[in-house]
Formats: structure tokens, sequence, C-alpha cells
């Protein structure tokens, strides 16, 4: 059995450091150009360097996403973004780079060959000979698509060179299109999917046209609000830890680099302790099983499925009723910290009051309801309430409380 590390996604620095400290083993993160996520925060070359040091120095890999489909225009800055990395100090380069694109592969292989680079699940990863091929070219990993069973990845493990190492989505949003390859976005607006700008049509609510009666739309009624046709439940394999653990995954990939600091705490953390009790014994795995499921079900979800693990997913893969997410807590703020008065700062994330009762988070499972006792800005005037998102604040909680817990409440 490998010792498959949790690859846990990371939008900001602040949530950078939130994976680390929840549980991840290596985290990928996207700079300012050239990923697939375009309107999350990303990192600057100086947030980069800071949070490769940090991760490094909690012993934790980073990984770089690189992984648009590359037009003519692009290829230049690619080359330049890639020098700049390659410039960092040794303790700041990353641990890899993620690419989709030959091309990009190849400026990659010439500009930082000391620089791993892993193939994104954007170029289709469906079969052993494509491993072969990347693996002969000079990559270190690949990511599966996202359509492949457990019984094909354990094939693909028979059938490719042992150092080459899969890595597999076990958690997150699914893509209705193949591997991400969707072209919807760019057809309704203008915004390349496979160039980071995705504005998920698949979520959309849709209306059917006839040929011939152009301007008359017929709704697709699944019940009364309608269906949308295209909008897939979430994956989450946290029942299904045995099984992966036993398929030759070198890498348990979380998705979501849109995510809050609250979500990425929440997956990192539960998945940590599933894994890590399965290491265990597989009977420690089964006695948390409930408390696995019970935390996973805390942060924001659309509904669960398995994907493709088990085969094609059956209709009940599709929600058609709605496309908003489930949200079972409310993210306030993650704690910083202490000043001389004994209060703990917090950049709070939403409202919250003097008297309400809400939760610490822990990094090690840990889950503590207490009392608002005190909110003082950073005037030393005290408040009723938190209503200012962004809102530097000092806290008491009437119990202590540790540099990276996270505050939550629970709706």
């Amino acid at each position: 059995m490998r010792r498959p590390e949790l690859l846990i996604p990371a939008s900001s620095l602040e949530v950078l450091k939130i994976a680390v400290i929840y549980g991840a083993d290596a985290v990928y993160i996207g700079g300012e150009a050239f990923g697939l996520r375009a309107k999350a925060k990303n990192f600057s070359m100086e947030e980069m360097r800071e949070g490769i040091r940090f991760a490094h120095d909690h012993e934790v890999k980073v990984y770089v996403t690189a992984n648009i489909l590359a037009h003519n225009d692009d290829l230049e800055g690619v080359r330049e973004y890639f020098k700049e990395l390659d410039s960092f100090a040794k303790e700041e380069k990353p641990d890899a780079l993620i690419i989709a694109d030959p091309g990009v592969f190849m400026i990659a292989k010439e500009v930082c060959p000391d620089i791993e680079r892993h193939i994104s699940t954007q170029a289709n990863n469906t079969n052993y000979e494509t491993y072969r091929f990347w693996y002969g070219l000079g990559a270190k990993r690949v990511v599966s698509a996202r359509e492949l069973s457990l019984n094909e990845i354990k094939e693909l493990r028979a059938n490719i060179p042992d150092d080459l190492e899969i890595e597999t989505f076990i958690h997150g949003a699914m893509c209705i299109s193949y591997s991400g390859r969707c072209l919807l976005s760019n057809y309704f607006t203008g915004r390349d999917a496979n160039q980071g700008a995705c504005t998920h049509p698949c979520r959309w609510k849709y209306s059917i046209v006839e040929e011939t009666r152009p301007n008359e739309y017929m709704p697709v009624y699944e019940n009364e609000r309608g269906t949308y046709i295209f909008n897939s439940k979430d994956l989450c394999m946290i029942e299904h830890i045995p099984e992966l653990m036993e398929s030759g995954i070198d890498s348990f990939k979380i998705e979501g680099r849109m995510k809050t600091a609250l979500y990425v705490a929440t997956v990192a953390r539960t998945y940590r302790k599933a894994i890590d009790d399965y290491k265990v014994s597989p009977e420690l795995y089964k006695k948390n099983l409930p408390w696995y499921l019970d935390q996973i079900s805390n942060c924001t979800y659309r509904q669960f499925t398995t994907g493709f693990f088990f085969g094609k997913p059956s209709d009940e893969a599709q929600i058609y009723d709605n496309n908003t997410y489930l949200k079972e807590y409310t993210y306030l703020g993650i704690v910083g910290e202490q000043n001389e008065e004994g209060l703990y700062r917090i950049e709070q994330r939403n409202k919250f009051s003097v008297g309400e009762e809400i939760e610490i988070m822990k990094p090690d499972g840990e889950n503590l309801t207490v009392t608002v006792k005190r909110i003082v800005d950073e005037d030393g005037a005290d408040m009723e309430s938190a209503p200012h998102p962004k809102q530097v604040l000092y806290i008491d909680l009437g119990h202590p409380l540790e540099k990276y817990d996270i505050l939550r409440r629970k709706e």
C-alpha cells in the first residue's frame, strides 16, 4: 500500500497557512496568471515566496498551477513567469508546476528543469499509455481524469513505472464537461474556462426553444422550481478511504481554490484524521466514520456523490431542482496573536455579537462551544457587535485560544 499525500487547495496566503496547519501534506496554489482559477484571489510573487517558506517550514510541499490551454500570445509570458519562479531562493521554490498544455510543459522543462512537472487533469489523462507518454517527457506525476473508476486507476498503477505518481481528486465540485474541458462559458459570455475564467453556466437554470419558434421559451420542469440540467453534485469519498488507500493513488486531491478558509480547514482536518486513523487500523477508521461524516457536512457543499469511482454515475449524481449550496456554518474569522490585555486579534468575516454562542474549531479535531464575552475595535472601544467584514477586532471568548483556531457559528 502506498502512502498518499493529502493535497489541499489554497486561494490566498491566509488559506494556505490554514491548509498547512489543519493537515495538508501539500498545497496547490495559483499565481496571478496562467492558472485555471482567474477569479480566485491567487498569489503575488511576494505572497508566493512567503507561502512557500511557511509551508516548507512545516514540511509541507507547494505546487503552482500553470494549467491553462495556452494560445500563441501566452507563451512569452509563460516563459518569463517560469524564469521568475526559477529565480526564487532554494527554500522558496515551488515543489512542482501543474501543467496541462504540452507547449507550456516543454517551456517549463527548458526554463526550470529542477522544478518537478505534474500533468493537470485538464489534459484528459484516462489511460496508462498517456501516463507513459508524459513520463517519457519527464513528468513526475499525472493527475487522473475525474471520469476514471477505481478499477481503472488500479490498472493504471499496474502498467506505469513505479516512480510515476498518480494524483486523483477525491472531494469537491464536479464539472459537467469531460475533465473540465468546457466551451459553454466561452460561448455564452466570452470568458474562456480553459483560460481560467469560467462563469459556471452548468449551474444555470435552462429552458428549451423549438427551432421554428425562436422566441418561445419552454421551461423544462422537473418540479415547480424548474430544472438545472447540467448541475452535478459534489464529490465526496470520505466513506471510501479504505478503497482509495488500496488503489495505488499517490496523492488525494481536494478541489476548491475558490473556497474559504473555513471550508479548507474543515475538509483538510476531516480527511487528515480519516487517513491517519486508517493507517493506525481499519477498525479505528470504521469506529470514527460517523465523526468524519458529521464534520464533512459542516462545510458548504451541494449534496454528495462518489462520482465515477464505482462506475458511471447514475442520474442521482445530478441536482435538478436548485443550484444552491447547503450551508451548516458561517465563517467568522481566524484567531491571531494575543495582545497585552489578553484579547485575541481577529479579522472578522461575518457579523457576530457579544453574548452570542459560537464555536472554536481547532486543528486537532476539537470543537468548543463558547460565548462571546467582549469585542473591542483597534482603538480600544468596546462594541456590542461586529458588523463590518474584514474589520480588525480583539475578542474575549472566556476560553484560551491559539493562533489559527477558526471561529464559526452554526446556522
